[in-house]
């Protein structure tokens, strides 16, 4: 009999890391366009002029509404909530019960007892469970992705960024735009159409995040376009959106910590057998079968200073004892670019070649994870890696033990998968090889490191 839930297909199959590192699923869909223009002008274009970023089919929103609502979140997620009034927003984050990360996303305060969570399935699809597990007073309200959307959305999103960002915004606003505080709210027009914005930015230049009806998106859309002609202005197809975080410094994807361990068991019997969580497919040169050695923590992640020990929330205690205990840090690498060449070499004459990196952004599963190691010690996990135009350079996020996360440290990071790689379809038989890489600062964009919160 097929598998019903989650818990079923990994008993079936054996293990969770088994059954992800079988998965036939690629990497995360963004399903717009791949390119309006070359995504290497794309890329330019949110550090030298701007570029409109399209987030109205990727990602999941779930409402919630109720007088329960701030106390499910603060039961759930590491953050504080004294200050969290309507009109503020928050990079939301919560874990399990050992103090490991579930996922993020982007938390939105719309009103009095009303938020939408706005990112990847795994932090909307453990809310809701709890939401109508836990005897809270909550409605919950879904817009899938459209991957996963029988229906049409409910709202457009998209993101304005760059150094010309403000002009074009003042333009299509018809006047100066109102002060809006980094993940603040406010709101401005676009072809005489009021709009909610948020003060934000992806690839970690300034800009807004604005979103309304979707049926109202085209006309915003090609507004915000011609507006924007005189500026510089290009959208961003997926190629160049999927290395946007390589600035910014987010990691979009970390294991959710579900898999493993008997509190979490009524979750994975509650969730499908053919949802993102059961899909979900593990690549790179990182192997365990032991599932928690892929789980990360909040300073993995670099989210150690929203972890806020002032009130009861899943994993605190957990928490309260990591805190205390040496931390991994979030490091962007630089990789070697002769050994970069190297592996694109490798494509021609004989001999096995190496896993190929595709540009702009070599992401072929759903979790990446590669090793990166100092001498023959482990030195920790680098995930998303891709080439940046701006800077001329291969790089990866990384999560570093302290001793080795200092600026300029050279490490060694493992590429391609053992054996050949694993039998997915999207894996091509290859040899694994070894790269040298830079530590750097993470941000690595100078904007994002220095002004992005301004």
């Amino acid at each position: 009999m097929a598998a019903r839930n989650l818990e079923q297909k990994i008993q079936e199959i054996g293990s969770p890391v088994e059954m992800m590192r079988t998965s036939p699923v690629g990497a995360y869909v963004y399903p717009v366009p791949a390119e309006f223009s070359n995504w290497r002008d794309e890329q330019k274009a949110w550090r030298e002029t701007a570029v409109l970023f399209d987030q109205s089919a990727h990602m999941t929103d779930i409402y919630f509404e109720g007088p329960d609502v701030i106390r499910l979140l603060s039961e759930t997620g590491v953050n504080s909530f004294e200050s969290f009034t309507p009109g503020k927003a928050k990079q939301f984050v919560p874990c399990n019960d050992d103090g490991y990360v579930i996922g993020d996303a982007i938390l939105f305060h719309l009103a009095q007892n009303r938020v939408n969570v706005v990112g990847r399935p795994p932090v909307a699809n453990w809310l809701e469970f709890r939401a109508r597990t836990g005897g809270y007073d909550v409605r919950v309200e879904r817009d899938e992705r459209t991957v996963a959307n029988r229906g049409a959305r409910k709202t457009y999103r998209y993101q304005l960024q760059g150094p010309n960002a403000w002009k074009i915004l003042e333009k299509v606003n018809g006047g100066p735009l109102p002060e809006i505080k980094f993940f603040n709210m406010g709101e401005i027009t676009i072809a005489g159409r009021k709009v909610r914005a948020l003060r934000h930015g992806m690839a970690g230049e300034p800009g807004l995040e604005f979103w309304g009806p979707s049926e109202e998106g085209s006309e915003i859309r090609a507004a915000v376009l011609e507006a924007g002609r005189e500026f510089g202005l290009l959208p961003s197809g997926f190629r160049a959106y999927a290395t946007s975080a390589l600035e910014a410094g987010w990691i979009p994807s970390p294991m959710p910590a579900i898999y493993s361990g008997g509190k979490m068991r009524p979750y994975r019997e509650w969730l499908p057998a053919d949802g993102f969580e059961a899909m979900s497919s593990l690549g790179g040169s990182f192997y365990s079968d032991d599932v928690e050695d892929y789980y990360l923590t909040p300073w993995d992640l670099g989210y150690g200073h929203v972890v806020k020990f002032d009130h009861d929330f899943i994993g605190r205690e957990a928490l309260e004892q990591k805190a205390h205990e040496p931390h991994r840090k979030k490091v962007t690498l630089v990789w070697n670019s002769k050994d970069v060449v190297r592996i694109f070499a490798s494509l021609f004459g004989e001999g096995e070649p190496a896993k190929y990196l595709e540009l702009p952004a070599a992401h072929y599963a759903t979790l990446p994870y590669d090793k990166v190691s100092v001498g023959n010690e482990m030195a920790g996990i680098s995930t998303y890696s891709g080439y940046n135009a701006n800077e001329r350079a291969w790089l990866s996020l990384a999560m570093i033990d302290e001793r080795w996360s200092k600026p300029g440290t050279e490490v060694t990071l493992t590429w391609g998968e053992e054996d050949g790689g694993t039998p997915r379809p999207v894996v091509e038989r290859h040899a694994q090889t070894k790269v040298r890489a830079t530590v750097a600062p993470c941000p690595y964009s100078t904007v994002a490191r220095e002004a992005y919160r301004v």
